[in-house]
């Protein structure tokens, strides 16, 4: 038994070196996906858009565009960073299994990866720039009135629940099931269990979002601490230096 156990950590440890360069990306994004998200939050602090009204919107975007076209981009560009990270777990988890895994990966990075192709950010979207130029520069009053409508419609896709949303929380429910199901080699214990919580929490809070907002946003925090804890974790994994590394974490959970 301990022989088995001896040769398949070296096999694993070998696995992990030649993917050394993904993982510290992958845990560096992690860590940087959240950092552009509290940017985006302090601007948006500093500076809240309306939420509703394409006449109040759109006149907002034209007194306060370098704020706000900053602040859309830190919301959706980072959105491309969960892809990595995602990756990179798959990867690590696969030299224990194979299916489990594989699910999270896709339920966990493709909504993101969608969500590049949405032009909105739940607080805004990038072509109310362009309906806002066009608006303030209308001849007249039915001309202003089209370009509302139109902002109304990009509002309306704002606030409404996002599937995508859900199916990403999904993703880290089973990216954490994974972990606990895999070796504390790799990622501790706790991960495995934060990644679990979050995900169901994050799946109800979706689903939920405009009906019980106060859970969407302990959804948001506890999406943030997983993200850093990932990061932290895959930064570490990358660390491991050849087949003869002793365990990379302590396990601080049951």
């Amino acid at each position: 038994m301990r022989r088995t156990r001896a040769v398949g950590f070296a096999v694993n440890t070998r696995d992990q070196h030649g993917w050394r360069l993904l993982y510290l990306a992958a845990g560096a994004s992690s860590i940087l996906f959240v950092l552009l998200l509290i940017a985006a939050l302090v601007l948006d602090f500093l500076a809240p858009p309306p939420v509703h009204g394409g006449t109040a919107t759109l006149e907002f975007i034209a007194g306060n565009k370098p704020n706000y076209v900053a602040e859309q981009v830190l919301w959706i560009l980072p959105n491309v960073l969960p892809v990595l990270v995602f990756a990179a777990l798959f990867v690590a988890l696969t030299a224990f299994q194979k299916s489990l895994p594989l699910i999270a990966l896709i339920f966990g990075a493709l909504p993101w990866a969608l969500l590049l192709a949405v032009p909105v950010s739940s607080r805004g979207s990038l072509n109310l720039i362009y309906l806002s130029d066009r608006f303030m520069a209308a001849g007249s009053d039915e001309e202003r009135k089209a370009y509302a409508t139109a902002a109304e419609a990009i509002i309306a896709e704002n606030n409404t629940p996002a599937i995508a949303g859900a199916l990403s929380a999904l993703g880290i429910l089973l990216m954490g099931l994974a972990m606990i199901r895999g070796s504390t080699t790799l990622f501790p214990r706790y991960l495995g269990w934060l990644g679990v919580g979050t995900g169901a929490l994050g799946t109800v809070s979706e689903v939920l979002r405009h009906a019980f907002p106060e859970f969407y946003w302990g959804y948001g925090i506890l999406l943030w601490v997983w993200f850093i804890a990932a990061g932290i974790a895959l930064i570490r994994l990358s660390r491991l230096h050849d087949q003869h590394a002793g365990p990379g974490f302590k396990d601080f959970g049951p």
